[in-house]
Parts: structure tokens; C-alpha cells; sequence
């Protein structure tokens, strides 16, 4: 038996986007660690995309947008599966509408759609398949460290994922009059995906995160993926409603004296 004792445990791991995923990382974990592991994803187009890189797994559609899909994919998964072990929610979706605006000027359907995709999901997920968990599962979400930081680039996303993480604590509460099943978070700071390049500005505040690490050395998606699949485990049974931060000491470092000097030679 491992540290982490994942063999021939199950877990639903839901927003795999390419190779390059938080998501497809703790995939690959877990399933090292013995597990098995099933994937929802958003549409046709999505898991067309993802044929080759799925192979044989199994994955079913669910577009969280629609609480109807959530409901059809529990069960869908109960039929073919039964009892999970876990549940990973590393979904988050944007629309900018009408391009990055500073945030008194966000587009109120944008921000309500990217609400119930990115945060009020995972309450509908967990309700959905709240009967499937075995009693002492984990599930698991992934956040960002830096939800108090406003960032002009990442628009208005900053306080959904804040309010993904509030809702995974309060998920621990309500569950915990009945069962034992364990809501955590991982914040994560900037990582280098797919989906952040698209963001405008994006690679400049990465390359200050780095400096601003105390290892000068960014974070790694296979970083976050550990701290997911350490939570997923029973290994991690002390641990509920908590978002654990991971972004190489970059908040304790704000003041780095080679980082102030060069922001002052700029100003200069």
C-alpha cells in the first residue's frame, strides 16, 4: 500500500482541455498512483480534439452551463460506474464579449455566464452527485492564489474564482451534516497553458511572478496537479474547507529587493 493509497480508487475529473491541462496532469497522477480515472468534457468538438490524447478512457459530455447536463451526467456516470472516490472541477470559461474592460465596466451577461460556468458549478456538480460519493471522497477544485490582486489582464475572473472557492468551503460545511466527503481548492499561481495564452498581457505578469518566487523560478502545472491528487487522497483526511495556496512563495514576496530596484529604474 502507498502514502496515498489511490489504487483502484475512481475519480471523475471534469475540464481536460489538451496536454498541456491542470486537469490532464492530475490525470496522469492519479492514474500512476493506481487510480482510475473517467473525464467529462464540454462538447463534440472538445472530445474530438481530445481523441488521441484520451485513447480508450472514458469520457462523457457535460456542458456545466446546463444544469440539465450535470444532472444527466451523474447519471449517467452512476449506470456505468456506481460509487466515485473523488471529483476534480477544473473548469473556468470567459467570454469578453466585448474585449477587457476595467472591471466597473464588466459586461453584466459576461460576468454572470462565467459565474455559473467557472464558480455556482461546482455547488450543481456536487449536488448532482452527491449520492454517488463514497462517504469519505475529496473533491477538489482549482483556484488561483491571487483572487485579492487585481490584475488588469485576467479582467473580471479574479472575484469568480473567489467565489469558487468560498463555494467549495461552504460545500464542506453543508456535506458534513451527513458525510465526510472533504471540499478543498488549489489556488494556484501563474501557470503556463493553453488557455493563458490567449490572454492579453499574460506573458509579461508570468515573467513577474517569477521574479517575484522565492525560488525565481515559476510553477510548474505538475506542481498544482500534486497538491490536487495529495487532496484527493486519504492521505490529505485532515484537510476540508480549505483552499491551499501554491505559487512558490510569490505572495510572501512582494517586496524583493531586486524586483523594487528594477520597478524604480523603470519609474525613473
Amino acid at each position: 500500500m502507498s502514502f496515498l493509497n489511490l489504487e483502484n480508487k475512481r475519480f471523475l475529473v471534469m475540464g481536460v482541455a489538451n496536454r498541456k491541462s491542470v486537469a490532464w496532469a492530475i490525470t496522469k497522477s492519479l492514474e500512476e498512483a493506481g487510480a482510475e480515472v473517467i473525464h467529462s468534457v464540454r462538447s463534440e468538438a472538445r472530445l474530438e480534439s481530445l481523441k488521441k490524447l484520451l485513447g480508450d478512457r472514458k469520457a462523457y459530455l457535460c456542458d456545466v452551463e446546463f444544469p440539465e447536463q450535470i444532472t444527466s451526467l451523474a447519471e449517467q456516470v452512476a449506470a456505468d460506474y456506481g460509487a466515485l472516490d473523488g471529483i476534480v472541477h477544473s473548469i473556468a470559461f470567459a467570454n469578453y464579449s466585448e474585449g477587457f474592460k476595467p472591471f466597473h465596466a464588466t459586461v453584466r451577461k459576461d460576468f454572470l455566464q462565467a459565474t455559473a460556468i467557472s464558480a455556482f458549478s461546482l455547488v450543481e456538480v456536487a449536488n448532482a452527485f452527491k449520492s454517488q460519493l463514497d462517504h469519505e471522497a475529496s473533491v477538489v477544485s482549482i483556484g488561483i492564489s491571487s483572487t485579492d490582486v487585481t490584475a488588469e489582464n485576467y479582467g473580471y475572473m479574479a472575484p469568480i474564482k473567489a467565489a469558487l472557492e468560498t463555494s467549495s468551503y461552504n460545500l464542506a460545511k453543508s456535506f458534513s451534516a451527513d458525510t465526510r466527503v472533504r471540499f478543498n481548492t488549489v489556488n494556484a499561481g501563474p501557470l503556463k497553458t493553453s488557455a493563458s495564452a490567449g490572454i492579453p498581457g499574460y506573458i509579461d505578469s508570468y515573467l513577474y511572478a517569477e521574479k517575484l518566487t522565492l525560488r525565481k523560478q515559476n510553477l510548474t502545472t505538475q506542481e498544482v496537479a500534486n497538491t490536487a491528487v495529495f487532496l484527493l487522497s486519504a492521505a490529505s483526511s485532515g484537510i476540508n474547507g480549505q483552499g491551499i495556496v501554491v505559487n512558490a512563495g510569490m505572495d510572501r514576496n512582494y517586496f524583493d529587493k531586486n524586483v523594487v530596484a528594477d520597478a524604480m529604474r523603470t519609474g525613473k
